[in-house]
């Protein structure tokens, strides 16, 4: 070889080192990736200077193409083959051997393929030139190894092959660090695949596959155990800080979320870990209100079906009340009037025992009535029913009402509320005292049923269960306060919207009128108003339909 010949190849030699060098410079905000370019460049330029250390920068070049971007390897063969080359490149300055060099081509050829095949999404983009530069790396190295051994005597095109390959595949990785927007990408393809699902299941994967960091694992901020954990309930515990593993906690306007335990190489990319970070927070977020969302669904249409069996009941206890007394009675009128010519009976004894018959039956379905809708709240309104029903009860009960006439589905939920309020007090609280207060806003009507008994009341109990129902078939909902030092509070808080009265004109209030139990002429068998709202809502829903 001529002496311009070597002159030109060192020249080259010279100006590569000096691309790679530049290249790592310009990438440093990129963290080992640069350095290791930079590594590759130093060992370049001192190979340049002594023909002994001409193979060291094979070393750092594989290391560099089959761990990009982060720098580490994240598999156990690569390690391998990256410690091998480093080997190779001390071995072969001592002893040069083609078919070594051969063998650490296909090495590196195969690495960089499987490490490729393996990734997926955007950790697959992100790996592309990285592979382009491995699969090119390797290309020279067999060329060169094969023009040894083969004697195809084509030395200086294969040299500066090899330096062009050189500087261009880290050009190329460095370009792609800078402008290559492999961070942006990798968080708009997370944020669409966290976007496909409704749940967390499966998040420690996605992310995974994101970060190509299959390590990673999530752990779940749990406030009962004051612990994070994995999908598989197991307490996870931060790194150590001197470990290769560290933690990102996730939080949520200062609440504890979750925690990302990943490979610390990460941490070189903080945009990319911020940005995973957010879009972790947002899934669990969206996951959490979701079931909350399918949680009241399931406690709707629990309240649902227990308002149906509740009208069912009725149904069957006004069925009961009715065949037991009146009905019974007007069937003893029917057969007296059958035989209103029995022997040794006067017309006027059997009219009087007809007469007396259908007394009796007057009287059974005048209590009836009333008992289904008191007199006192169809003449008094709720004040007078409220005063009238706790005059009932063994201790003293405090009444005040400052509402006026409200429409009768309305009076009928609340007056319900005061009388099984108090009820529960007489049978459960031990209670020396009770006070009832109905007052109102603009648009609630809050009924307030109050005492100074042992407190404890279970709000998941049978009893507040049926309370809480009716109050929400006004769209209302139902408060319970009862510490266990004593005292329980049920506080109904009803809207009036929902239940709007009729107006005149001039903005009076006006009430249909009704028939009132008064004599037989005055009897109405028509379905109570608080009823017929049960039985509506509970053949119409309550809410959105839900299968089961």
């Amino acid at each position: 070889m001529t002496m311009a010949r070597i002159g030109l190849l060192q020249a080259v030699d010279l100006l590569v080192g000096a691309v790679v060098i530049g290249a790592g410079l310009a990438s440093m905000r990129f963290g080992r990736s640069a350095r290791l370019m930079l590594l590759v460049g130093a060992t370049w330029l001192v190979g340049s200077l002594l023909s002994a250390a001409v193979f060291l920068h094979r070393g750092p070049l594989v290391h560099l193409h089959l761990t990009y971007p982060t720098g580490h390897s994240r598999r156990r063969y690569v390690t391998v083959v990256v410690v091998t080359a480093y080997a190779l490149g001390v071995a072969e300055a001592l002893m040069p051997t083609p078919a070594l060099t051969l063998a650490l081509a296909l090495l590196v050829a195969a690495a960089a393929i499987d490490v490729f095949v393996r990734t997926t999404g955007p950790a697959r983009k992100a790996g592309r030139p990285a592979l382009a530069a491995a699969l090119g790396f390797s290309t020279v190295l067999v060329t060169s190894a094969l023009n040894q051994m083969l004697a195809w005597d084509i030395d200086q095109p294969v040299l500066l092959a090899y330096d062009a390959v050189v500087a261009g595949a880290v050009v190329v990785l460095a370009a792609d660090l800078r402008w290559g927007r492999w961070t942006e990408s990798t968080l708009s393809d997370l944020v669409a695949d966290l976007g496909a699902t409704s749940d967390t299941s499966g998040l420690s994967g996605r992310l995974q596959r994101a970060l190509g960091d299959p390590s990673l694992t999530v752990g779940y901020w749990i406030p009962q155990r004051a612990a994070y954990v994995d999908d598989h309930s197991e307490e996870i515990d931060p790194p150590p800080q001197d470990d290769d593993r560290t933690a990102t906690y996730i939080d949520d306007a200062g609440r504890r979320v979750a925690v990302l335990v990943h490979d610390r190489a990460l941490l070189e990319d903080p945009q990319l870990v911020c940005g995973v970070a957010t879009a972790a927070r947002l899934a669990m977020t969206n996951a959490r209100m979701l079931a909350d969302v399918r949680s009241r669904v399931d406690e709707l249409t629990q309240s649902r079906r227990r308002i149906v069996a509740a009208v069912d009941d009725e149904r069957e206890r006004i069925a009961d009340e009715l065949g037991g007394g009146a009905q019974r009675r007007l069937g003893r009128v029917a057969d007296l009037l059958d035989h209103v010519a029995t022997p040794g009976l006067s017309g006027n004894q059997n009219l009087t025992r007809v007469r007396a018959e259908v007394m009796r039956a007057q009287e059974d379905l005048t209590r009836f009535v009333q008992g289904v809708r008191p007199a006192a709240l169809v003449e008094g309104g709720l004040d007078a029913a409220v005063r009238d029903m706790a005059g009932h009860f063994p201790f003293p009960v405090d009444v005040q009402v400052d509402v006026g006439r409200l429409p009768d589905a309305l009076e009928g939920a609340l007056l319900f509320f005061c009388s099984e309020a108090v009820t529960n007090v007489a049978k459960h609280a031990r209670a020396s005292r009770c006070r009832v207060l109905i007052t109102t806003e603009p648009e609630l009507i809050i009924a307030r049923v109050d005492d100074d008994g042992i407190g404890g009341a279970d709000a998941a109990g049978s009893g507040l269960i049926g309370l809480t129902d009716r109050i929400e078939t006004t769209g209302g909902r139902l408060v319970v306060t009862s510490p266990t030092d004593g005292g329980t509070i049920l506080e109904a808080r009803v809207p009036r919207s929902d239940h709007a009265a009729k107006h005149t004109d001039s903005g009076h209030l006006t009430r249909e009128p009704k028939r009132q139990p008064k004599g037989a002429e005055g009897l109405s068998l028509e379905q109570p108003a608080h009823l017929e709202t049960v039985a509506k809502r509970g053949s119409q829903g309550l809410g959105p339909h839900v299968d089961g």
